[in-house]
């Protein structure tokens, strides 16, 4: 990311387009993740898994429950944190609860983040976790539904780009729709007392 200015200029910006597009509390305050009423529309088009496998975040997700992150390998600081507290929440799921979520991270930073280099970073959260490169272009149209900017900046010496995104997290249910985001501070606890309730309502 560019600064800490930027990145907290740019998810306050998000939080106040998903507030706008009806996002509010859950009744009785039981999730902390904001609900979505209406849901956000998932993109159908397909991104590349650290196989090289085509990706659709509505074709080939399964699961009962998907979280969706948008983020890089080389993110200092917000990118580490948000994939450490969900790699803790899986942990903290039983059994059954776990069998039916999926984690899928989707770099912003597609000329560093090869396949390998996904599969590498997230072997060490969680060799379950899901990770999707592709064309920067491409993620870009995919995160834009979900409300998730992604601002390429500066070519860096390394290869790779200056990259700005939202950082917030957002749950696909059964039917392809976003029906619910947290933001970047959610603790694992609450993400892992969220994923139960939504999955056993």
């Amino acid at each position: 990311m560019s600064g800490v200015r930027r990145a907290a200029a740019t998810v306050a910006a998000l939080l106040l387009t998903l507030t706008a597009c009806g996002g509010d509390d859950s009744a009785g305050g039981e999730l902390s993740g904001t609900e979505l009423d209406p849901p956000f529309e998932v993109s159908s088009t397909p991104l590349v898994d650290t196989d090289g496998a085509p990706y659709s975040l509505t074709e080939d997700t399964d699961k009962d429950l998907t979280l969706v992150f948008f983020g890089y390998i080389h993110c200092p600081d917000i990118c580490q944190t948000v994939m450490a507290s969900l790699a803790t929440a899986m942990t903290r799921l039983d059994e059954r609860d776990r069998e039916r979520v999926d984690v899928v991270y989707v770099t912003t930073d597609p000329a560093r983040d090869t396949g390998p280099a996904i599969k590498e970073y997230l072997d060490h959260l969680d060799p379950e976790f899901v990770g999707l490169t592709g064309d920067l272009d491409t993620i870009v149209d995919v995160a834009k539904p979900l409300g998730v900017g992604i601002t390429q900046g500066e070519k860096l010496p390394s290869g790779g780009y200056d990259v700005t995104h939202g950082t917030t997290i957002t749950g696909i249910d059964a039917d392809d729709q976003g029906t619910i985001y947290w933001g970047e501070d959610t603790s694992s606890a609450d993400f892992a007392a969220d994923i139960h309730t939504l999955l056993n309502d």
